[in-house]
Parts: C-alpha cells; sequence; structure tokens
C-alpha cells in the first residue's frame, strides 16, 4: 500500500532524524486523511525523497520526522515536454493536467492555437490552480520531482522547439507509419478543439515537427494529450 506523498520546499539540509515542516495547507490535509504522530508518510525535499512519520499533527500545523531517504527510479530516463493546448472552457486544462503529470512530464508547456479563442488574462489568473492541481497529481502518483509549467505562448513558439523528437497528434492520416522512438528528449503535442489548421501543420511540418497518428477516430481536445503521452510512455517505460 502506497504512503501518502508529500512535496516540500524547505532549505534545510535533509538528515535522519531530522524534522521538516508541513505548511498550513497539508497540514489539514494530514488531518482529514486523520494521520495523527507515529502514522508513515513519505516526503520529497529539494535533495529528494524521505521516508519518515508524523512527528506532530496540529489544526493548521504538522511536521516529519525524517526515517530514510528512498531511492526509487520513478522518472523518465529521458525528459519529455507536453505542449498543452489552451482551450475555450479553460476547465478542460484542469482535465489535462493531471494524466500527463502521472505519466511523467516533465515539462508542461501551454500553447495558444489559431483556433484557442484564448484570453490571456483569465488563463494567467489560473496559472496558481494550474500549480496546485500538478502538486496534486504528482502526489497522487509518487512522483519524485514536479513539472515546470511554463507560462503561456503563442503557436509560433512551437516552431522554436529544439529537441530531435518531436511528435504532434494529428488527426488527417500521412500515409506512412508512425515514427520509431529514439532515446533523448522529446516533446509532444496536440491541438485544440476545432484542430490544427493546414496553415499551422503545414508550419510545423517544416520545423520538423512529425505528425502521427492515434487511430481512426478523432479524439476530443482532452483526451489527445494523454493518449499520445501514454503510448510513448508505453515505447518507452
Amino acid at each position: 500500500m502506497s504512503l501518502p506523498r508529500f512535496f516540500l520546499a524547505t532549505p534545510e539540509p535533509a538528515a535522519e532524524g531530522g524534522l521538516v515542516r508541513l505548511d498550513a495547507g497539508q497540514a489539514r490535509h494530514l488531518r482529514a486523511l486523520r494521520l495523527g504522530p507515529g502514522a508513515a508518510v513519505e516526503v520529497v525535499l529539494p535533495s529528494g525523497a524521505w521516508l519518515g512519520d508524523v512527528a506532530e499533527a496540529g489544526r493548521d500545523a504538522a511536521s516529519i520526522r525524517l526515517a530514510r531517504p528512498l531511492d526509487e527510479p520513478r522518472e523518465a530516463a529521458d525528459p519529455i515536454t507536453v505542449w498543452l493546448p489552451l482551450t475555450a472552457q479553460l476547465s478542460l486544462v484542469d482535465d489535462m493536467l493531471p494524466p500527463v503529470v502521472e505519466l511523467g512530464a516533465a515539462e508542461i508547456r501551454l500553447v495558444a492555437w489559431s483556433r484557442s479563442e484564448d484570453d490571456p488574462r483569465r488563463t494567467l489568473a489560473r496559472m496558481e490552480r494550474w500549480q496546485r492541481i500538478i502538486q496534486g497529481a504528482c502526489e497522487q502518483s509518487h512522483r519524485n520531482r514536479i513539472p515546470v509549467l511554463a507560462p503561456p505562448v503563442p503557436f509560433r513558439a512551437l516552431l522554436d522547439a529544439s529537441p530531435a523528437q518531436r511528435w504532434v497528434a494529428y488527426e488527417v492520416p500521412a500515409g506512412t507509419p508512425n515514427p520509431g522512438l529514439g532515446p533523448g528528449p522529446i516533446e509532444i503535442a496536440s491541438g485544440p478543439e476545432g484542430g490544427i489548421s493546414d496553415a499551422e501543420i503545414g508550419a510545423l511540418k517544416s520545423a520538423g515537427w512529425i505528425p502521427v497518428s492515434l487511430g481512426g477516430s478523432v479524439l476530443r481536445a482532452v483526451t489527445c494529450p494523454t493518449a499520445l503521452l501514454g503510448a510513448l510512455r508505453f515505447l518507452r517505460p
């Protein structure tokens, strides 16, 4: 049975028997789980993951006593960057984030396509919420690091991506097999509601992005990133 996991930004050096403090929100979550002194938990510090036990559990404050470091290879060997489409309904991004975090994205970039109907003020106002969703997904899936969430960018930023492997999910069959997956970093992208325009797919191909197929059906914008990343992780666990 997996233990509750908390991410901490404590700057203190980690040592066996040392105490680290949870923030008020995490302390309340600890109480919601009905975990009191002596209960086993896991914490992730900037230096790595640790097994520990609850030393104090108050209403808005709690501390964890570190027991031993955990050596668990939970992250992908090569970094995966996921370009998530900004959607007209920003609540759809709420739904996209947890599965791509659970599947190992190292960096998440939000991109406004020509059909994204992006409102920069509304999008930026939601960034803090998305950070919380990402951290919660990391704790639930027992990741060892929190993915970077980059600020929203326009479509043209996709054309400057540098890794040799760049896949974009595209609903129009290319008539060729999907590419094989080689070693090294990879970036993946998918479009918003309404799909990727002809001009955009043409520019992406010219910039080195390879269109890939996820089957004959047309996937929703909220489904596509998870399907593409899941296929990638099947090829490279």
